[in-house]
């Protein structure tokens, strides 16, 4: 039998699409509460039992974070003993429960319909359940990747990963329009529901139907990852050198797939160090990359644009929504096509700058119909400067900053702190806006986006000062780096 000595970029591009499915996913999980939430929260204002707060609304679009804090704190440990893809699959399984159990949490237990604090205690379960996958995937889906992907083209394969989170969000900010359709959005002020007839359907059923639908890509990635490959560098971690050699093969060709199978077998028996081996500085730096992503604010603009663009007196805040998804895709590219030309330093920097001026500008505007049209803008530069910025590049500059010996568990704690920062604002983000005072009921208003302007700047700063550059850098060279500053 003649073995092939040239790979099958075809084949490749087939698995890394399956998982960039994973992606996709994790976009469409975080985002889908953008269209519910408002729906969701007069549905729980009826609720005889309890008061539902601006803090419980607040805590229960957020609470899928809680479970991506336990996911990404797991996913370790799943992918060295259950192995990446099987990792995946039940990543899979999480976000297809979490949407059948969002779209109907009074299966078998409770009365269809009713609202009352059982209820929401039950609907946070299944958002929770759907964390657990988001977090799985944010951590497996950038690794199962890099671990199929050539050398040469790696860098690039991963980064499309952060590009199908942003397109997930997009889908969902579609599929959310569509099936609000002409049916009217909840209108609420004082906690108390203005609309009720108007936008009864919404209230009953609608965010019922936006929860649901992540159902199918849920479905179709968890039946398709049962069809990819395990990774090699996992294959050879079990023992299992000959599954990996056929895989690298077909991937790369054979003389090329012996090679790299050779590294591998070099690679997982690396020494690790201690965390703090190379210093408190490098550790603080990863952790700080990841506070600050979430700090600046994004995650509020993401997970409630509607309500912003509707309170902003936008006559239809669904499509302004979608518009801003389709920005969003436009300059995860720019930074994807120039990440490796302009570096990861001047990214940030200017994102964060954009970022202040944009916040800066929405802070001043919110609230005045005379200058409506210029506060869009400025959510909408606030947004764009963060993708081409902080959004993809934070994830690039986690994975290669850190040396190899302490990188696995540097990179957790990192990905931990960033899902605890990414909780803490989007729970806030509610009843800090709706902050008022005896002279000036906008106060929350202009204090949120002041105070995310103000956190841009001090992000722009720390880069400045302590984030080194790692374009053109190997992972060697990071160690000789973080050795040198000690």
């Amino acid at each position: 039998m003649v073995q092939s000595d040239k790979g099958s970029m075809s084949y490749l591009i087939s698995i890394v699409l399956v998982a960039v499915l994973g992606g996709l996913l994790f976009g469409y999980d975080t985002a889908v509460i953008s269209g519910a939430e408002k729906g969701l929260q007069a549905f729980f204002l009826a609720a005889g039992d309890f008061e539902y707060t601006d803090a419980w609304h607040g805590f229960t679009c957020a609470s899928a974070l809680v479970g991506c804090i336990i996911g990404s704190a797991v996913s370790g440990y799943l992918a060295s003993n259950w192995g990446r893809k099987n990792s995946l699959v039940f990543a899979g399984v999480m976000f297809f429960i979490s949407a059948l159990g969002s779209m109907e949490p009074e299966f078998l237990f409770f009365e269809h319909g009713v609202a009352n604090f059982e209820l929401l205690v039950a609907f946070n379960i299944y958002r929770i359940i759907g964390g657990v996958g988001v977090g799985l995937a944010s951590a497996i889906c950038p690794m199962y990747i890099a671990e199929v992907a050539p050398s040469n083209i790696r860098g690039t394969l991963v980064s499309w990963n952060q590009f199908a989170i942003i397109f997930g969000q997009l889908v969902v900010y579609f599929v959310n329009f569509i099936i609000l359709g002409d049916n009217a959005n909840p209108i609420i002020e004082a906690m108390k529901v203005l609309n009720a007839d108007e936008a009864a359907w919404t209230i009953s059923t609608g965010w019922r139907y936006m929860f649901g639908s992540e159902a199918v890509p849920a479905g179709l990635f968890t039946l398709l990852i049962c069809f990819v490959p395990e990774t090699p560098r996992y294959l050879v971690m079990a023992g299992r050198d000959d599954k990996a050699l056929a895989i690298l093969q077909r991937i790369n060709g054979l003389t090329v797939g012996k090679e790299i199978l050779n590294e591998i077998k070099n690679t997982v028996t690396e020494k690790t160090e201690r965390l703090f081996t190379y210093g408190v500085l490098c550790i603080f730096v990863g952790i700080m990359l990841s506070v600050f992503q979430q700090a600046v604010g994004i995650n509020a603009v993401l997970y409630y644009a509607p309500r912003i663009f509707g309170d902003m007196g936008m006559t239809d805040p669904m499509v302004n929504t979608v518009v801003m998804g389709v920005v969003n895709i436009l300059f995860t590219l720019v930074a994807i096509f120039t990440v490796e030309k302009w570096g990861r330093r001047p990214l940030l920097i200017t994102g964060s700058i954009g970022m202040a001026v944009g916040a800066f500008g929405v802070a001043l505007t919110f609230g005045n119909p005379a200058v409506s049209m210029v506060c869009m803008v400025c959510i909408m530069v606030y947004s764009a400067a963060f993708m081409m910025s902080w959004g993809p590049i934070c994830w690039v500059l986690i994975a290669e900053i850190f040396p190899n010996t302490i990188r696995g568990k540097a990179v957790a704690i990192a990905v931990a702190f960033q899902w605890i920062f990414n909780w803490l604002v989007s729970s806030t983000f509610v009843p800090m806006f709706n902050m008022k005072t005896a002279g000036d009921p906008d106060f929350g208003h202009w204090f949120t986006y002041g105070l995310y302007g103000a956190i841009c700047v001090l992000a722009a700063l720390f880069v400045w000062k302590l984030v080194p550059e790692t374009k053109g850098k190997t992972l060697e060279d990071m160690t000789k780096l973080w050795r040198k500053d000690k």
